[in-house]
């Protein structure tokens, strides 16, 4: 099974919660990918859809690589793993952190241009579109606790069997149709994986306000 595109992954994510719907729902999409699955997700439950910005923390010489993630809040992840099996400094650490976050306001800023939303009593439906090491879901799922969120449901389409179970402990429920032993690039489950450009966002973010 491959996905055609976000917005089909979206279908089928939103078929899926459909049939167990979260209380009092509220979708948050990470950017940008997520934001087009979910929007199909918001447009389903009937539920109000922003944007919640995460960055991936790369590694200084191998930027593709994670060491972590951080989230809207101050969310910071670190995967201890990778940054004592590299030996990275903390100061190494701090100057990805600083430029990490000087790119997420700037992202905020030009997607919402105010403070995140506010979740309190709310079901946060956190929607990627796919895992692999999973920091970066991790980061967004704590960011909507920080947010106030009553429960946190992590939905995606494809992810890595182990990520799936790591984050179904972050998460009160993780919703991953597709969980492929060999999963190595999340846009290999897609015929078409475009990168999301901040008009694509912003687009589907008008159409909630």
């Amino acid at each position: 099974m491959r996905y055609r595109d976000r917005q089909s992954a979206g279908e089928v994510l939103a078929d899926l919660l459909a049939q167990d719907p979260p209380a009092d729902p509220f979708v948050l999409g990470l950017a940008r990918g997520g934001v087009v699955v979910a929007d199909p997700i918001a447009r389903r439950l009937g539920a109000p859809l922003d944007v919640l910005v995460v960055r991936k923390l790369g590694v200084p010489w191998h930027p593709e690589l994670g060491m972590g993630a951080i989230a809207e809040g101050e969310v910071v992840v670190w995967n201890e793993a990778v940054v004592s099996r590299l030996g990275i400094s903390p100061d190494q650490r701090a100057r990805v952190l600083a430029q990490e976050s000087a790119e997420l306001a700037r992202r905020a800023a030009r997607y919402r241009g105010g403070s995140p939303p506010d979740l309190e009593g709310h079901t946060a439906v956190v929607v990627d579109d796919g895992l692999a090491t999973g920091y970066t879901a991790q980061a967004a799922v704590r960011a909507a606790r920080e947010l106030g969120a009553a429960e946190v449901v992590l939905a995606v389409p494809v992810g890595a069997p182990d990520t799936v179970e790591r984050l179904s402990r972050v998460a009160d429920r993780v919703v991953c149709p597709l969980t492929p032993p060999d999963l190595i690039a999340v846009g290999s489950w897609y015929s078409d994986f475009h990168q999301v450009t901040d008009e694509e966002v912003l687009s589907i973010l008008r159409r909630y306000r």
